[in-house]
């Protein structure tokens, strides 16, 4: 079944814009007819890029530092006007070694790129959010809901997000809903280089759907939520 949303007159900011989720996210809002303003340290001219530029308003910035957090939120509000929905998509994944062989440098890394990036944002948006009494989704990851072998630092940035998803939602009660989707392997380039594909990986443009309903009116009631959008695997 095909979902239809009308986002017309909002203005949405997508973290992480550049990558396969990211952009799919993107395109599904400007399906939508929202003003679609997309962020990331890759620019929607680069290789890697997989956005397609003439769909957003794009402004690169690392959201790991907040000054340029700070100066993005804060451009897209004097462009626009508004900001109606923050998309927390900015994130990555590594994994590899047992704890007792993983280096320090590879925790701040993660909790940077997964976590941080996803608090600066919903910080520095939250102000003009709760003028438009909209909307924060975040991404987060179906291994966050245990520890696992080779990866527990992914897990537990991922983890991150849930739980700071749902403080959000409570800290905001009535006035901007937060909620999470949960993924597991996404079909994307990336990861069909790094592994066979498989029937249960979810295309992006599914996840972007699912983004999308609980940015829009038919989820009022739904906020502190954390979403599967992993199929039926």
């Amino acid at each position: 079944m095909d979902a239809t949303f009308d986002f017309s007159g909002n203005v949405a900011l997508v973290t992480g814009a550049s990558g396969a989720l990211g952009s799919a996210v993107a395109a599904a809002f400007d399906d939508a007819g929202a003003t679609v303003c997309g962020t990331d340290i890759v620019a929607p001219d680069d290789d890697e890029s997989q956005v397609d530029a003439e769909t957003i308003t794009y402004y690169e910035g690392d959201f790991t530092d907040e000054a340029d957090v700070e100066r993005v939120v804060d451009a897209v509000v004097a462009d626009h006007g508004r900001l109606d929905c923050l998309v927390n998509v900015a994130g990555t994944w590594r994994g590899g070694d047992p704890i007792h062989e993983t280096d320090a440098d590879l925790f701040d890394f993660l909790f940077d790129v997964n976590l941080k990036t996803m608090f600066l944002a919903s910080k520095h948006a939250l102000p003009h959010l709760r003028e438009t009494a909209d909307a924060i989704v975040s991404v987060s990851s179906r291994s966050s809901l245990e520890g696992g072998e080779g990866d527990g630092l992914y897990r537990a940035s991922k983890a991150g997000v849930r739980l700071l998803t749902e403080t959000i939602a409570e800290e905001n009660l009535g006035t901007v809903r937060a909620n999470a989707v949960m993924p597991s392997v996404i079909d994307t380039p990336m990861n069909r280089e790094m592994m066979a594909p498989d029937e249960s990986w979810v295309d992006p443009a599914d996840i972007a759907d699912v983004v999308c309903f609980l940015c829009s009116d038919a989820a009022a009631v739904t906020s502190g939520a954390a979403v599967p959008v992993y199929g039926e695997a």
